[in-house]
């Protein structure tokens, strides 16, 4: 029986799924933490450009990347076939463990949304509903993206419109000065507003199920990437006209004070659906990405094989769909959502300073974007807060030692196993 997946995704539902996937997260979440980095408006913006600037870079990287190996996994497969086996599995590992604190963070924002009282029964209910909704096949999961998608940026053009046709709205305030600031806040903001721009790495995980990938992929992931930075621009800067980078900084829902601040007390409830819908879109995109690459890496034995297993009548890796949405579900009934951020990030930029690198040696032509891209990576990588990077390395260092130690007893078993074929002297 064919263990491959069902080849069943186009240009248009890849560009989605990426959407899907960064819409949600930046806007909803990042934005807030970014601002206070910064400390102006103005530094917020750059910080913007730059995170688009690295996720570009990557983008492209990824794309061809993808488009060599187009199979399950993104950059785990890639580091492993062009750098080792140790360069993928780090990927791999700092993938699954930064997106899935991802996870948690989306459920979460849908928790403090629909019912701040119970945010995290409320997660933990929305993380076993997209994993059964992505358990039916990826394109059943396609389609909900695509009215999530639509949902979510009608909402972000009326608060956009709100804000910048108000009698409150003042140009001035992208330019006034906070707290913070200077290169560490914009490298820190860049950091966090990172986290935003990712999701196009949903596209380049779910390269087993595109159709036609080497055409497919690089025009799907540049499109989503800048379709989504156009979004980001003009919702920063509506949000920044009414608020400013001090008190857009302190805000705990950042969409809703702005249309409160126009004066558009009725939109705020829709704002709140909103934002519910876009959590909701990013975390159904993010676990379709944890468990492809939880797939891949269960083919190549580093995870338990069982999760290497595919539906015999959907084609989806139903075993690691399963495991990722229990442990989604146990970090979201526990974690802190702001915290999950940093740490998730500080994974990500890991993971794709990995495909940068690997890019590096396919050809000269791709030297100059993965060469920025990679330098850019480390940058904001190590520009976190202390607290993110710490622990996020003292992950990756865990993965690292649970690597080795499997690698020394494989040693170990290939000499045995040599020294019992060997004839026997007389």
């Amino acid at each position: 029986m064919t263990q491959e997946l069902r080849r069943s995704l186009g240009v248009f539902d890849a560009v989605v799924i990426g959407l899907g996937s960064m819409i949600g997260a930046g806007i909803f979440v990042a934005l807030a933490p970014a601002a206070g980095a910064a400390g102006s408006g103005a530094l917020l913006l750059l910080a913007l450009g730059l995170a688009a600037a690295v996720a570009y870079c990557n983008a492209m990287a990824s794309a061809a990347l993808a488009a060599r190996y187009p199979a399950s996994g993104g950059t785990y497969v890639y580091g492993r076939e062009r750098l080792g086996p140790f360069w993928g599995y780090l990927a791999g590992w700092g993938f699954i463990v930064g997106k899935t604190a991802s996870c948690a963070a989306m459920a979460l924002t849908v928790g403090a949304y629909v019912w701040p009282g119970q945010a995290h029964a409320v997660a933990v209910a929305a993380v076993v509903a997209l994993t059964a909704v992505n358990y039916g096949g990826v394109q059943k999961s396609a389609w909900l993206t695509r009215a999530i998608v639509a949902v979510v940026l009608a909402v972000l053009a009326a608060v956009v419109v709100s804000s910048l046709t108000s009698s409150a709205a003042d140009p001035g305030r992208l330019g006034a000065d906070g707290p913070g600031g200077g290169v560490g806040g914009v490298l820190q903001a860049a950091g966090l507003l990172f986290f935003a721009f990712a999701g196009y790495a949903r596209i380049t995980t779910l390269g087993e199920e595109v159709r036609d990938p080497a055409r497919t992929i690089p025009r799907a992931v540049p499109l989503a990437l800048g379709i989504a930075l156009v979004v980001y621009l003009a919702v920063a800067v509506a949000v920044l006209s009414v608020l400013g980078a001090d008190e857009l900084g302190r805000a705990t829902a950042p969409l809703a004070d702005a249309v409160r601040a126009a004066g558009a007390q009725w939109l705020a409830p829709v704002v709140r659906v909103g934002a519910a819908v876009a959590a909701l879109g990013s975390l159904l995109a993010l676990i379709l990405g944890v468990s492809r690459t939880t797939l891949a890496m269960a083919r190549d034995g580093h995870l338990p094989r069982t999760l290497a297993a595919v539906h015999p009548r959907f084609r989806v890796p139903h075993h690691a769909e399963a495991a990722v949405g229990v442990v989604v579900a146990v970090v979201a009934a526990t974690a802190d959502v702001r915290g999950a951020i940093g740490f998730s990030s500080f994974g990500v930029l890991v993971y794709y300073a990995i495909a940068n690198a690997s890019a590096w040696t396919l050809s000269s032509r791709h030297r100059a974007l993965a060469g920025c891209g990679l330098a850019g990576c480390l940058a904001l990588a190590f520009a976190l807060p202390l607290s993110s990077v710490a622990s996020g390395a003292a992950v990756l260092a865990l993965g690292a030692a649970a690597y080795g130690v499997r690698r020394s007893r494989q040693l170990r078993r290939s000499r045995r196993s040599r020294r019992s074929r060997r004839p026997s002297s007389r």
